[in-house]
Order: structure tokens, then C-alpha cells, then sequence
């Protein structure tokens, strides 16, 4: 029996994010799935390069995925992270996990754009609930 597949979605700019994005890959491995870290799988987009690798790299994971995992901290979603939501919602039509521990956004249903709000499966403000609900999904 093959591993279910966690496609991890995120803002990965800087060394921070990065390090969210890897502990959350800790628990979804953790729990027993295979996952796709972008900036570990694809590595880091250069903007004087050409974008295409990493385009294509990360659609295919996309489409095999069971599951993704996005980190939703910050002003607004990162604008990366609201495409693969959307087109993971549109093709596999979830599950989507959000992850959000921002104390700017108490309320995520009310502060959160609602497109990205009706496409989570549930949103999660720490690890230790982040591995409850996989477990629940494995």
C-alpha cells in the first residue's frame, strides 16, 4: 500500500518561513505520509531564472497529491500559496488544511478572504493539532 502524499504550500522567501514549512513537514512525516516541500524537492526559485522548472514541479506534485497542508500567516495569503489552494480545491476538490497561528487574525472564517476560507477542510493554529487531524485522515 502506497503512502498518501502532503503537498506542503507556503510563502518560502525567507529563512523563517522556510523553517515553518520544514517542521510542518516533520509531523506530516511524522504521522506516516509522504510529503512535497517545495523549496526542499524543487529548490529555491532565482528571479533571474527561468520560473518554467519550477512551475511544472510543482503542478505534478500537485496533481498527485491526497492532501495539502498551506500556511496561511501574514497580512494576506501568500499569492503562491491561494493558487495551489485553489487549484488543488478545483481538481482533487480537498482536503486543504490551513495553517494559521498569526495573532493578527483571531478570526480566521472572518478575516481570511473567503475563497480561501470555503476551500479548507479545517485550519489548524498549532502542530499538535496539525498531527491530530492527520492521523484522522490517514
Amino acid at each position: 500500500m502506497t503512502q498518501k502524499k502532503i503537498y506542503i504550500a507556503g510563502p518560502l522567501f525567507t529563512e523563517e518561513q522556510r523553517w515553518l514549512l520544514e517542521r510542518i513537514d516533520e509531523v506530516c512525516r511524522k504521522v506516516g505520509f509522504d510529503t512535497y516541500l517545495p523549496h526542499r524537492d524543487a529548490g529555491i526559485y532565482d528571479r533571474n531564472s527561468d520560473s518554467t522548472f519550477f512551475f511544472e514541479q510543482d503542478l505534478r506534485q500537485l496533481q498527485d497529491a491526497d492532501v495539502v497542508v498551506a500556511v496561511l500567516n501574514g497580512d494576506d495569503v501568500d499569492s503562491g500559496t491561494a493558487w495551489e489552494i485553489g487549484y488543488f480545491y478545483a481538481t482533487h476538490g480537498g482536503p486543504i488544511i490551513g495553517y494559521l497561528q498569526d495573532s493578527r487574525k483571531p478570526n480566521p472564517k472572518a478575516q481570511l478572504n473567503p475563497m480561501v476560507v470555503n476551500c479548507l477542510f479545517v485550519w489548524v493554529d498549532n502542530r499538535e493539532r496539525l498531527e491530530q487531524i492527520l492521523q484522522a485522515l490517514k
